[in-house]
């Protein structure tokens, strides 16, 4: 029978890279299977991904007429990379030329997953130094950005002690990431240059069906969620990689007469269920939601007085933990 989980357990599956003041041994093992991948200006160097050891392998192994050149110290583990071109038009397409050439010899298998879709990389100013296919994140461990809704409704009923029930969505079985698991009523990632409460009525709209109207007039954004995730066999491609996250976190009340109801429209979900909160700590203590949404939603019990320190003894490091500080710079410092 397998074990049953804890919201601590499911903070530690989601954000599982190890914390440098609270397991320092930990940290270091770790990057020693890392090379950290760094940005030279006049202020000096600064880290923006964290890239495994056999990605840098490859690279050494790739033309430099694909990759550009490339600067890397052994000793510190550190790579320098895409720096050369001036501009961020310039570094956009080169890293574009080096993915693209990876993906059409099949080197890595995450790059299956190729989704037109540009992600931004950032400096320590705020600016994006260049943009990269949304597949292609994981290789070099830069910052990824999202966000996530949940949809609920006010509902008192005897097969609950909370007036509330969730809309919780099940992804379709034919995904190539986390097939068939539960996940949080909206999600989706941050493209370059798109703001993230536009980006949630898109995603609502395309994946849940949700009136613009009511999304635009009703949702309320709640703050943001930070974590370091590793991937595993259900990620849809390389075991090791590592997702440095932050995402921009809504909540949206639907009417309790369900005259507004999430519906599936472009495939990435199967079905939709009005879930009661114990339903949901059922589902999670069973490991049956994808680990990030399972984080957003131990965040949502937070904030709606469901998990307390009177019911969970792990609260403290839970709050802490999903707010995490975050090795690279971005947007999300702002938001501490």
């Amino acid at each position: 029978m397998a074990k049953r989980l804890t919201s601590l357990d499911l903070i530690n599956k989601c954000d599982a890279f190890p914390d440098p003041v609270k397991d320092p041994k930990g940290y270091a093992a770790r990057l020693q299977s890392l090379y950290t991948l760094v940005w030279e200006d006049a202020a000096g160097a600064v880290p923006i991904g964290y890239m495994p050891r056999s990605v840098f392998e490859t690279l050494l192994k790739t033309p430099v007429s694909v990759k550009g050149e490339l600067d890397f110290n052994a000793a510190k583990g550190t790579v320098t990379l895409f720096h050369q071109p001036e501009t961020e038009p310039e570094r956009t397409k080169l890293v574009a030329n080096l993915t693209d050439y990876w993906r059409q010899k099949g080197t890595f298998r995450i790059l299956k997953g190729w989704r037109d879709e540009l992600w931004p990389v950032y400096d320590r100013r705020g600016n994006v130094l260049f943009s990269m296919e949304r597949s292609a994140m994981g290789l070099f461990g830069t910052m990824r950005y999202g966000v996530h809704l949940t949809a609920f409704v006010r509902q008192k009923g005897d097969d609950s002690e909370h007036d509330m029930r969730i809309w919780v969505p099940k992804r379709s079985t034919m995904k190539t990431t986390y097939p068939g698991m539960l996940d949080n009523t909206v999600a989706g990632g941050l493209m370059t240059d798109e703001d993230p409460f536009e980006c949630m009525i898109r995603e609502a709209d395309e994946e849940a069906s949700l009136p613009e109207d009511v999304v635009r007039n009703h949702a309320k954004h709640v703050g943001t969620v930070t974590y370091i995730y590793i991937t595993d066999e259900r990620s849809g491609g390389e075991d090791g990689l590592i997702y440095p996250e932050c995402q921009w976190v809504y909540d949206l009340e639907l009417p309790a007469d369900q005259s507004v109801t999430p519906e599936p429209k472009d495939g990435e979900v199967e079905s939709f269920s009005l879930c009661t909160v114990e339903e949901i700590q059922e589902q999670l203590a069973q490991g049956r939601w994808k680990p990030n949404c399972a984080l957003v939603m131990l965040d949502f019990f937070v904030r709606h007085g469901i998990l307390t320190r009177e019911n969970d003894p792990n609260y403290d490091e839970i709050r802490r933990r999903v707010h995490r500080e975050m090795p690279f710079p971005g947007p999300h410092q702002a938001l501490r």
